[in-house]
Formats: structure tokens, sequence, C-alpha cells
């Protein structure tokens, strides 16, 4: 029975989680499912599985979906693994439903509902399975959860690969644009979220309390966070925006917590200048180019006095790849001269004596460095050249920290997000991986190639340009 509140109503996601509730305690009635009291009472997840696609009872479905999860979450790794393995062959397409769908298609009256019976048939059973568990309460969540243990497993699992496919396929679609839910996260925000902003910064980590109230609560700073409905007070993913006077060159300033706060309405720009993923388990579905885009258009609105869109970014994979080029036996990215500088630099010198090489190289990384696929080899890069935005300028030193000096020599860069040409770098950047720079950006990488004599011609550079 669904017990009313003081006021004798109950608001509607208490009803509906009541109703819930009460249809799946029903629903184990009617099945005989008792929660177990220990591991080894666990019931079979693959014949849970079986007895989840056959039923067509609500109930009857919702109780067995989550005894499958709560059983899952309780199993230690073989267990896991071999249930994740019957996704892969147990729960993949029927063959033989397949097979007669082909002979159906093949027939002389072929065609039309034959063509979508086909494509029913070859739909994997694990989706619908998915589909199903997603209905117990908390499934969603659970769900996340289970592909972040399938994610650990895939290395050492290949075969798991097909399973994964059909994670992320189902989840792009659940967690489109259309679901999430943009809030602002500020000082006022509950302790609960706060907490799990410290927890998932990703790119420049917080040191405690003060260190968050530093980047929340004064007037020239803003934090932005998408929230998905089943996934209650759990950040997807959020967004750090500093309010500034021009285009920042180091995140120190930024996050020094002695700096004077200006009047957000003197701001003419916005800095993105951390953005973290929370969910492990929805890695490889996209929210940040539809954040930035959304905040964008919020900021705009709340403050039409800022004029420039930035990010001041981390350039994760410079200094692996840095590495690797020195350990090649011809690279065209590194020549004596800074192979010299990079060598006192292991050695304990001076960092700043090497600036010009490393800025030179780092042009190099940008705009030569390319993927099989063509696409340029940082992730970062990846990200934001594919929302659109526009490599703006290096930045030596911008990051001085022992982790920013180990994973970039210290660079960091700027991405400029113009609205007015947002779509057209977008296209550029997807139909051919053209990476749109700065002429600043591209002198640095013409110095590169002069110091090497890999200048092209003037008839050559006029059939092979650097995207501008």
């Amino acid at each position: 029975m669904i017990n009313e509140t003081r006021s004798g109503r109950l608001s509607a996601p208490e009803f509906l989680q009541g109703l819930i509730d009460t249809l799946t305690q029903r629903g184990r009635s009617v099945l005989g499912i008792k929660p177990p009291r220990h591991i080894g009472e666990d019931p079979d997840l693959e014949l849970l599985g079986e007895a989840l696609l056959s039923r067509r009872g609500e109930a009857s479905g919702v109780a067995i979906a989550q005894s499958l999860l709560a059983a899952f979450e309780r199993a230690k790794e073989p267990e896991r693994l071999k249930f994740l393995s019957s996704l892969a062959d147990r729960f993949g397409p029927d063959r033989r439903a397949v097979e007669l769908a082909i002979a159906a298609y093949r027939s002389e009256d072929g065609g039309g509902r034959k063509i979508e019976s086909l494509h029913a048939a070859a739909e994997p059973r694990r989706q619908e399975l998915i589909r199903r568990l997603n209905l117990a309460p908390g499934g969603t969540a659970s769900l996340v959860r289970m592909r972040q243990v399938l994610l650990t497993l895939l290395p050492k699992h290949p075969e798991l690969q097909a399973v994964d496919d059909d994670f992320v396929h189902l989840f792009s679609s659940w967690f489109n644009r259309g679901f999430l839910v943009l809030r602002p996260i500020d000082w006022t925000t509950s302790a609960s979220i706060l907490e799990k902003i410290i927890k998932y910064e990703a790119v420049h980590a917080i040191q405690d309390w003060d260190d968050l109230r530093n980047r929340l609560q004064p007037a020239d700073r803003r934090c932005y966070a998408f929230f998905h409905p089943q996934l209650a007070d759990e950040p997807l993913i959020f967004v750090e925006v500093a309010l500034t006077r021009e285009i920042p060159g180091a995140i120190g300033p930024l996050l020094d917590k002695e700096r004077q706060a200006i009047d957000a309405r003197e701001a003419t720009t916005a800095v993105f200048y951390s953005i973290s993923n929370t969910q492990k388990g929805l890695a490889g579905v996209s929210f940040g180019n539809f954040l930035i885009k959304q905040v964008v258009q919020d900021l705009t609105r709340e403050l039409p006095n800022l004029a420039t869109f930035v990010t001041l970014s981390p350039v994760p994979g410079f200094a692996g790849w840095v590495r690797r080029e020195l350990k090649a036996q011809a690279s065209t990215a590194i020549d004596d001269d800074t192979r010299r500088a990079l060598a006192a630099i292991e050695a304990g010198g001076d960092i700043t004596q090497a600036k010009e090489q490393i800025t030179a190289l780092a042009a190099y990384y940008f705009l030569k460095a390319k993927l099989p696929s063509g696409k340029p080899v940082d992730p970062v890069a990846r990200f934001h050249l594919g929302n659109g935005a526009r490599l703006e300028r290096l930045n030596f030193l911008g990051d001085a920290s022992p982790k920013g000096l180990k994973q970039s020599y210290g660079l960091m860069v700027n991405y400029l997000y113009a609205l007015e040409h947002i779509e057209t770098n977008h296209e550029a950047f997807a139909e051919a991986g053209t990476v749109i720079a700065s002429q600043q950006v591209k002198k640095s990488l013409r110095a590169r190639l002069a110091s090497q004599d890999l200048v092209p011609s003037p008839q050559a550079n006029s059939q092979r340009k650097i995207s501008s």
C-alpha cells in the first residue's frame, strides 16, 4: 500500500516510486523470489536473464530485473565475467531466427516488411535484456556501474567488445541531449553534490573546501553540470568557468586563492578551464559538446558584455609523444637543437631555456602529428576542434605544477570558440581532419620547419596549405 504524506498528497516522483516498489514486491511474491542473505545464495545470473526475457508481466519483469542487478552488484569478478561473457554469446542474435529471416527476404515475395523482420532478428538478445534491466528501480545507475566493470575487463577479454558496443548504442539514446538537465553549481548547492565535484575534478585537483569555495563563490566564477533524471544528484559532466578581462595564458592566477575577484559585468572573456566527466561507465557517450554550447548560450544571456569564449586546456599527450619521437630512429619532428634542449631538461636544467624549442615542437604536434584516422593525436584537441573551436594560442609554462610539467612540459593551450565560425570549423575538422589554427600557431610551425629546412616551396605551399 502506498502511504500518503502528512499533507495527504504524494509528489509525482514519490507516487511513481511507491507504485514501482509495490509492483516489485508483488512480482517477487508471485515468482517466489526472496532477497538472498549470503552471496552463496545468489541465483544464477544467466538463468535470471533468460527468465527476464521470457516474462510478459510488468511486475514479474521488474522483480527479476531488480534481483539480477542486485546479484551482479554482489558478485565477485569471476561471476561477473561469466555473466558478461554470456551476454556476448548466449544473449547474442538468435541464429535460427536470423537464418529464417534471411531466407524469407531472399524469397520471391521478399522485401518491405521482410527487411524489417531481418533487422529485428539480427538484433542481439542482450539489447532487449539491457532494456528490461533498465526498468528496475535504480536500473539506469546499476547498468552504468555494470558497464564500468565491463570496461575494466575489456582489455584482457576483447571478445566482450560487442557487448560494450551495445551498451554505448543504448546509452547514447538514453543519455541524449533531450534528457539532460543543465544546472548551475555554486556555493549554495547541496553538500552531497559539492563533494562529488571535489571527487570527480579530473583536470586541476581541488585541494580542500576552501579551494572549492574559491572556484564557486566569487562573482567572476561559474560552474555548470549536466544531470540525468534517472541519476539524481549525480553530475554526468561539469565545467568550471572563469570570467576575465583577457585570454589567460596560465592556470595558476585563475586558481590563486589570494586573487582579487572582478565584477562579472566587467568581464569580456569566459574561460573554460576545466571539464570533467564523472561516470566511467558512460565513457564514449559524448556530453561535452552540448555542455559547452549550452553554457555559452546561458552566459551570453546573463552577461551580454562577454565577447570572447575560450578554454585554457591541458595537453595530456604532449610529453608522451615527445618521448616516443626521441626514441624513434628517424623523426621529422625533432632536430638536433631540440634534442639537446630536451636532454638538458631531463638532466635537471632550466626549462625556460627551451621555450623556443618546446613551443615550436608543440606547433608541430598539433598541426602535423596525426592518428591513422588523420585526426590529431592529442585527445583534448580532438574534442575541442571537433566542437568547432580554433587552436588559438600555445602557452609555455601555462601549468608549472608537477603534473603539468610531467604530462606536457608545462604547456597549455587556448581553444577559441568564435560563435560565427563554430559550424564551419566543425565541418572542416569532421570531413577532412583540418586543424583550424591561428596565425600565431602557424608561425611557430613554420619556424620549426625552417629550422629543419622543411619549409615547402611557394608552389608546393599553394597546393598544400596549413589550415587557417
